[in-house]
């Protein structure tokens, strides 16, 4: 093959963007992935190169040779032949030979993947020398709170802003002007809190702006450094936490004042992290910002704005609550749609168990549409684990049972396992069977303790169980099915006789071994098991 079709140029290009982006330039797996199968394109290790629609297929020479097939559609769909879990060297030696086929440079496309990591280490570079020149220049900082947010959005410019990063080199930046952030901190303690809470609280901001100002969409902040804000956010926790069991001096007094001024744009800002920005609010607001004149006055400036988008009436429903006005709280939450389902995960952990009951009924009412919404498998379960932790000590607590089953009910198929072992645990046996039916029953997931359980308590309900079981493994029509039918036909045979219908059994037999009259060897495995006469 020298040259591939025009049809496949397009195919191949995003196949390869795909899987540039797909391998880490930080793994040592992926590095000899990429190595390895360099090394066998370059031996003219590949052959039999076959293009098929939205594939390429291919042989590869190795110890032992290697039958490849590139998926062009999703590069995670490709497949060879050999054990090796995930992309391969074979597989990366046919994209290589179709690459060069197609006209593009194998070379320049292993210098390009690994591009990232030598700006990464670069950038690194780069950002301790500018932190070395900031503290050889930098004294002393006495107590000040423009002084402190001047020196930390100067360095993080300096060391993070500089020269328009592209997301990847974030996170190593980012790390770079932390510690020289810590280097500057105060001696004591408690001024030492003060500092690093107000300092992340500017980082915060900062990311936020540098995010913006370079139009990094959120595919790319998730990517490369969405965790940083949930670092940040968690330090602010933690040091907020310290400062709000502790008796501030009256010096704090100013540096608090500003700071919350400061916070309150994170709020108003235009930008989809939305969630992290309304946490932040909340952290401060509840632990900091305890004033009463504050809380009215910011209430009152964001009830006076237009168009209030998510967070803004996240924020004003949040300092209803801590006005322990929930009624307007809830008025606020009722009519907004399933986004903000996850926000009241934080009101449910905070508030007392007097308080909880209006907020867990507006929870549970959106968990279904919620996870509609949501349509993501894995992302769902996680709501699901969550959920149930937050509202099972409540529901406990206040004998709101009630309530608990209503949301395992609304966040079915995702709360199966937990749902049907609530029921079993309630003896609520009918239910549990119509829960086993609505998902598809196997009787071979039900526990032999659970079968001898409803033997002595419930043993109608295992009639239809036995029923749809024993008809499965006839199904099976092979001699192993057969013994394990018999086997369950045996216990169906004491069960009617334990609930003194023995000729509702003798007529089920009986239709059973008509219904299976030409299954010899079914018949055969009933007389071995003296089913039936021999």
């Amino acid at each position: 093959m020298s040259q591939i079709p025009e049809s496949f140029i397009e195919p191949l290009q995003w196949f390869s963007d795909e899987l540039k982006g797909s391998l880490n330039t930080e793994s040592s797996v992926d590095e000899a992935v990429v190595h390895k199968g360099f090394i066998l394109f370059r031996q003219n290790s590949v052959s039999q190169l076959k293009l098929e629609q939205d594939a390429v297929l291919g042989t590869v020479q190795d110890v032992i040779p290697a039958k490849v097939r590139l998926d062009l559609n999703l590069p995670t769909l490709s497949e060879c032949s050999c054990p090796t879990e995930g992309f391969c060297r074979h597989q990366m030696a046919v994209f290589f030979k179709i690459l060069s086929h197609g006209g593009g440079s194998v070379s320049t496309w292993v210098d390009e993947w690994r591009k990232p990591l030598r700006e990464k280490k670069e950038a690194k570079t780069f950002g301790l020398d500018r932190a070395k020149d900031l503290l050889k220049t930098a004294g002393y900082m006495k107590p000040d709170y423009n002084t402190w947010t001047n020196a930390f959005r100067e360095s993080f410019d300096q060391i993070v802003g500089s020269g328009n990063p592209k997301p990847y080199l974030v996170n190593e930046l980012f790390g770079v002007y932390t510690r020289r952030l810590k280097a500057g901190a105060p001696f004591k303690q408690e001024w030492k809190n003060l500092y690093m809470l107000i300092g992340s609280v500017i980082s915060f901001e900062k990311l936020l702006e540098l995010s913006i100002n370079l139009e990094h969409d959120e595919a790319a902040v998730d990517r490369y450094y969405r965790h940083l804000f949930q670092n940040i956010l968690d330090d602010i926790e933690d040091l907020s936490n310290r400062l709000s069991v502790q008796s501030m001096p009256f010096a704090f007094d100013e540096f608090i004042e500003q700071l919350k001024d400061d916070t309150l744009p994170l709020l108003l800002t235009d930008f989809p992290i939305e969630f992290d920005r309304v946490h932040l609010f909340r952290l401060l607001w509840s632990d900091l910002f305890k004033k009463k004149e504050w809380r009215e006055d910011v209430k009152a400036q964001l009830a006076a704005v237009k168009d209030k988008s998510l967070p803004v009436r996240a924020g004003l429903a949040h300092l209803h609550i801590l006005r322990r006005e929930d009624d307007e709280a809830l008025a606020l939450i009722h009519p907004l749609d399933e986004e903000i389902t996850p926000y009241l995960f934080y009101w449910l952990e905070q508030l007392e168990t007097k308080r909880m009951e209006p907020f867990v009924v507006e929870f549970v009412g959106r968990i279904k549409d919620y996870l509609s919404w949501q349509n993501d498998y894995y992302a769902c379960r996680q709501f699901m684990r969550m959920a149930s932790q937050t509202i099972t000590p409540y529901c406990v607590e206040a004998n709101r049972l009630d309530l608990y089953e209503k949301a395992l009910v609304q966040m079915l198929p995702y709360s199966f396992h937990d749902y049907e072992h609530y029921l079993f645990e309630k003896k609520e046996y009918e239910k549990w069977m119509e829960l086993q039916t609505y998902v598809g029953f196997n009787f071979e997931n039900v526990s032999k303790e659970r079968i001898k359980t409803l033997t002595a308590e419930s043993a109608p309900i295992l009639l239809p169980l036995y029923h749809q079981a024993i008809q499965a493994d006839i199904d099976g029509k092979n001699r192993d099915a057969y013994k394990a039918a018999v086997r369950k036909l045996k216990k169906l045979r004491t069960i009617y006789k334990k609930m003194k219908r023995i000729d509702d059994w003798n007529l089920y037999l009986e239709l059973l071994l008509v219904r299976t009259k030409r299954l010899r060897a079914f018949q055969e495995e009933c007389k071995r098991g003296k089913l039936i006469d021999a």
